[in-house]
Order: structure tokens, then sequence, then C-alpha cells
């Protein structure tokens, strides 16, 4: 009869061999499921990269942000998903707030810019975007642009600007302004956009209507101006970007998140896809392609053509803290959903 000393290394030598089994296993044949918020283009591009590169096999289900934020918390632990990616960070606080997320890998988490991670670990930033104000150089000059978003609450803009309230663009941004602001100073300004801005269906709509001279300028996402200029610039040759920078709420860069869901049977595949997603091969198809969203990998580059992040001087706003429930509710209290 073996010593307890030798049935115990052997046992240790059995464990041993199973968890380095475990963390080279052949992927499942079902592969893992995505529920995307992000542009399909984009998502499309990362999931062929790493099925070519992994032979992970993914299968894509697409929809909103509060479509698919909404979904998963209402599946709960039944949610067919392994990995949720978002388009802006709220709708994963959202899950991430319904405890539906699972810790991501110390390897992926330190692979992204601190800047572009909540501390908490359970998702991270896969791709971000600025906020600007497009407007229309043949009504503009420079000197008469808004020197900050809140000046857009002034009387002088009523009828003169745009927005798509109803996306959620721009419930983003205002999500950011009520945590650097607070709810009174959201709600004040919510009401001024009320009475002051034009409503559009997503951001290309109201960069149309600028390029138009339908109104003088409009707030949205910097990449759709990236994006016509690279094709036609059919909707954007009469315009230019204004950035507020100095902090100003109008400077906020909104994350593109991705988690793994803590329901997931093929965890280890989805944290594979996060992680390749946020480097080197994820990172360079934001540089390569058009979908023109700045890199938050560690020494990732962004598209040449974009203004680099670091001179956006953009407000410091932990993107785990971002409420999409008081913003919407805010938002209907003024009038604007």
């Amino acid at each position: 009869m073996s010593s307890p000393s030798t049935r115990f290394a052997k046992i240790s030598l059995l464990l041993a061999t199973l968890f380095a089994g475990s963390a080279h296993a052949a992927p499942s044949a079902e592969g893992i499921v995505v529920y995307n918020a992000q542009h399909e283009s984009l998502t499309k591009s990362w999931v062929e990269g790493f099925t070519k590169e992994t032979g992970i096999k993914v299968t894509v289900r697409n929809g909103s942000d509060s479509e698919m934020g909404n979904q998963i918390v209402q599946e709960g632990a039944s949610s067919p998903a392994d990995v949720f990616l978002t388009e802006n960070s709220p709708a994963m606080v959202l899950v991430d707030n319904a405890k539906l997320l699972a810790p991501l890998s110390p390897a992926t988490l330190a692979q992204v810019d601190p800047a572009y991670r909540p501390a908490q670990g359970k998702w991270v930033g896969i791709a971000a975007r600025s906020t600007v104000f497009v407007y229309n150089k043949n009504r503009l000059t420079p000197q008469e642009l808004p020197k900050s978003l809140l000046d857009l609450a002034k009387p002088e803009w009523k009828g003169r600007w745009g927005a798509a309230p109803a996306g959620a663009d721009f419930q983003a941004i205002v999500s950011a302004l009520l945590e650097q602001k607070g709810e009174a100073a959201t709600l004040a300004w919510l009401k001024a956009m009320k009475t002051n801005a034009l409503p559009y269906k997503g951001n290309s709509v109201v960069m149309k209507a600028v390029n138009a001279s339908q109104i003088d300028g409009g707030v949205i996402y910097h990449y759709y101006y990236f994006g016509d200029q690279s094709k036609t610039g059919e909707n954007s040759k009469n315009t230019a970007l204004h950035y507020f920078k100095h902090q100003d709420p109008g400077a906020f860069v909104s994350l593109s998140g991705g988690g793994v869901l803590a329901s997931s049977k093929h965890k280890e595949e989805a944290q594979a896809f996060l992680k390749w997603v946020t480097g080197k091969g994820g990172q360079d198809i934001l540089r390569t392609e058009n979908s023109f969203e700045y890199a938050v990998g560690l020494g990732a580059q962004s598209n040449p053509k974009l203004v680099p992040l670091k001179n956006l001087d953009a407000p410091k706003i932990d993107a785990s803290r971002l409420n999409s429930r008081k913003t919407v509710e805010l938002m209907t209290q003024a009038g604007l959903l």
C-alpha cells in the first residue's frame, strides 16, 4: 500500500494534468453566441478575424443597446448569450447592475488602457467615440460656435440645432452630463433642449439636416462624419466638426463595452473572444478599417484621420456610474421621450 504522501502526490499530479488540459480545450461545436449592439460591420470584422485565428464559431444576434441590454436582464440566468457587446456603456452597466456578468480575465483587462475600463473588472472598453458638434460651414463661423454643450440651452440657439434624443448614443451623452453636473442641472438643460432643439431619428439624419442647411448644427458622435467623408461625402460636404474639449460635457468620450455573461456555458471561449477583440487583432481593425471608432487597447493606434484621444481633453467620467434608467426618467420628464 502506498504511503499518504505518495497518494497525495499522485492526486496532485492528476489535478494538475486536468487543469492543464482544460486551459487548452478544443472549441465546442456550437461555439459562442454574441448579443451585439455595436455596428454590425465592425462586429462582423471582429468575428471573422477571431474565428480565422482560433477556429471558434461565433453566432451574432444584432439589436440596439437598450433592446439587447433589457433582453439579457429579462432572460437572466437562462440567456443563451455568452458575450454582450454594446455601442455605449449604459446598457452594459444595466446588465452589470443586474449581477449578470462574470469577472473578466485579468489578461484581457490588462490589454486596455485603465481610463477605458471600469475598476470592478466585470466588463471592459472595446472601442470609443467622441461627442462633437457638427455645424454647417456656410451658416456658422468658428467664432459663432458654442463654447460649451450647455450653451445650447441659451435662447439664441432656439430652432438652430438638433439631436437624436431617442437613440442610445445621445442618451449616453445625457448620462455623462448627469454624472458630471447632477440631476437638477441636467433636467434644466433637457427642458431647454425641448424648447431649442429639433429631434431627428439618428446621428446620420442629424448630420444630413446640418449639411442641407435645415439647422445650423447638431450633437452627434464623430465617426458619422468621418464615415461619410470616406465615401462620397455627399451628406457632410458642407459640414465641419467642433470639439468642445476643456473637459466640457460636450467633450464626453463614450465607451463601447464587452462582457461575458455569468450564465455562459462556454466561458473559456467567450473570454477568448473578448481577449482577442481588446488585443492586437481586434484593435488593429479599428485602425485599418472604416469604422472610425477609437482604439482603446494599451499602445493601440486609432485611424490616423481622427483627432487623437489624448487631444480631446474629455471629462474624466467613470463609465460604470452612468445611469441609463435615471437618464430616461429625466428625458421623459423633459418631454423628449
